[in-house]
């Protein structure tokens, strides 16, 4: 008999046929369910992570509110076009306390995954108000609005729920989310307790507009902080000893 003919076996016989795929998929998912209860975790452990402000959480916010998800992925591929065109490709802990996480599945504008330090605070000011000033072709709508007062009197709230969440924030940084919001827009005030919660924060204004803490404060230093927490450098110095 041929290996056809064997074959032919499981294809006339629907029952036999059944309960090889059964099989066959059950192996399969063994394979790859059980070595995940030997694992501490998933996510390899990368230098640099770290929760995100009460400011850059409020920014968050405003991009999830207002749907820039479905047009902007955070999510650079492993391959040639993506990592020339964006940079090194995206590490699985740098979404580690993203809940939901922003990878998305659409480009009608580019990744934002790399965005944070390759434009000016003004620039974002500009583009968020009115993007065909800084880029004649864009379709993306305005938000002219984003420079309204930021509501914030419930950022301890976020915090403590992302803390039930699994994200790493302490008593500390919950007792004190309102104080380092408005301290990371003060870089003249006492920001030493502040940078020691959240080291490498940028302090800064970010809309220009001191006077008052707006939306726009927010979500710029949210969009600033992607993709500048951990040091490539290191991992392409790595590559090239191999």
């Amino acid at each position: 008999m041929s290996l056809f003919d064997k074959h032919a076996i499981f294809e006339k016989n629907s029952i036999l046929l059944t309960v090889g795929i059964l099989v066959v998929v059950a192996i399969g998912g063994l394979v790859e369910i059980v070595p995940l209860f030997y694992l501490k975790s998933t996510i390899e452990t990368v230098e640099g992570i770290r929760p995100y402000t009460p400011l850059e959480l409020a920014g968050r916010n405003i991009y999830v509110r207002e749907g820039c998800y479905l047009c902007h992925s955070q999510m650079v591929r492993p391959m040639r076009d993506e990592i020339e065109r964006y940079g090194h490709f995206s590490l699985a802990a740098e979404s580690q306390y993203d809940k939901p996480f922003q990878w998305g599945s659409k480009r009608t504008g580019p990744d934002l995954a790399r965005v944070g330090g390759k434009y000016s605070d003004e620039w974002h000011v500009a583009h968020l108000i009115d993007p065909r000033q800084v880029v004649p072709a864009s379709i993306m709508p305005g938000y002219p609005f984003l420079t309204s007062e930021l509501k914030a009197d419930r950022i301890a709230d976020d915090l403590k729920v992302l803390q039930i969440e699994g994200v790493p924030y302490t008593t500390e940084h919950v007792e004190n989310a309102r104080l380092d919001l408005h301290a990371q827009l003060n870089p003249d005030g006492d920001v030493e307790a502040f940078l020691a919660r959240y080291p490498k924060a940028v302090v800064r204004d970010f809309d220009g507009d001191p006077s008052k803490v707006t939306e726009m404060d927010a979500l710029v230093a949210y969009l600033q902080h992607l993709g500048t927490f951990v040091d490539f450098k290191v991992y392409d110095d790595k590559a090239n000893l191999r």
